[in-house]
């Protein structure tokens, strides 16, 4: 056989048996659970309490994905992963999504073997300060440093901006997020800039909460969204789909409550998600209901946000651009059908 054949033989052997590996959808099944991994932070995204019960956005994704698959949001395993290791551990087969939510981002998108199954918050950089200080934008923070984390993209976005507005205020960077949140209660510096989800979290910890404000700033663009590994199409689908649904069942008035109740519902677009109308799971291998079991087991996405970082929990995140598009958002799902 020629040399250029056996090449040939041998390139496709590689590939059909990368085809195999990447049956993640089918290595879950046969597992019967879904391999989540995380860092444990931050509150509200993807931690957990003392009891050891996992939370936060990133979480109830994961969950979400183990109701859509197996039928039982309870069918997750949480696995603690360091900051670095967490790229070549989705890579590798030792988990099958992440539950912390990444940065969308041109690097992170074609340079680290990622598929973003879409942005399940709309986060980006702004400023923590004290509400005692009357600050009503960033402009009044002009003569007043300003902390930040030192050498992290948030220090180089925050010169940019003051730089681009003609702002002087001072760019005051620490060590560490500790350091600067030390700084910031110590009044070294007025204020203390970071994306808002961290914000927020460094906000419901400090002493007295309430006595400190996110300005109406925001300086950047950072999408956060789950991802999972290239070159499994069909795995990225029931990805993709199951936060779309998630959406798409807020817009629909369908609820982890009245779920059950919808499945009578006379809207063809209800019928059509819940899988009472046609059969939109059968394509991308799961059950015609498996949008009802996502929403039994996790809500929709209001329900996910607000018991998670909405106003009635520490974090106290309003909708902001997380709201869907038809009240003053930017959410969108393309419909079920």
């Amino acid at each position: 056989m020629p040399a250029k054949v056996l090449a040939l033989a041998f390139i496709l052997c590689l590939v059909a048996g990368g085809a195999v590996r990447a049956d993640t959808l089918a290595t879950v099944k046969a597992r019967g659970s879904v391999l989540c991994g995380t860092t444990g932070q931050p509150l509200g995204f993807s931690a957990t309490s003392v009891n050891g019960t996992w939370s936060g956005l990133g979480a109830d994704y994961c969950r979400g994905l183990a109701a859509v698959v197996l039928n039982d949001p309870s069918k997750v395993s949480f696995i603690t992963l360091q900051p670095e290791e967490r790229i070549s551990a989705l890579a590798g087969g030792r988990v099958d999504a992440l539950a912390d939510l990444l940065p969308w981002n041109l690097t992170e998108d074609t340079e680290q073997g990622l598929l973003f199954v879409g942005t399940m918050f709309y986060d980006g950089q702004g400023f923590l300060a004290p509400k005692s200080a009357g600050l009503r934008s960033a402009r009044d923070l002009a003569g007043k440093p300003v902390c930040v984390d030192a050498g992290s993209p948030a220090e180089a976005d925050l010169a940019e901006y003051f730089d681009a507005n003609n702002i002087s205020a001072r760019v005051t960077p620490e060590p560490t997020s500790e350091a600067a949140i030390g700084a910031y209660l110590a009044g070294t510096c007025l204020a203390y800039s970071a994306n808002g989800s961290i914000l927020a979290n460094a906000r419901a910890q400090l002493p007295a909460p309430a006595d400190n404000v996110l300005l109406p700033d925001i300086i950047t663009k950072t999408p956060l969204g789950p991802v999972v590994r290239q070159q499994d199409d069909r795995w990225f689908d029931i990805a993709r789909w199951t936060l779309y649904a998630l959406l798409d069942a807020e817009e629909l008035g369908v609820t982890q409550t009245n779920v059950d109740e919808m499945l009578g519902s006379d809207n063809i677009q209800v019928r059509r998600l819940l899988g009472v109308e046609s059969d939109f799971g059968a394509e991308i291998g799961l059950n015609k209901d498996w949008a009802y079991e996502l929403i039994k087991g996790v809500g929709n996405y209001a329900d996910i946000y607000d018991r998670n970082i909405g106003e009635q929990t520490p974090l106290k995140l309003p909708r902001g651009l997380n709201a869907l598009w038809s009240r003053g958002g930017i959410q969108y799902s393309p419909p079920v059908r």
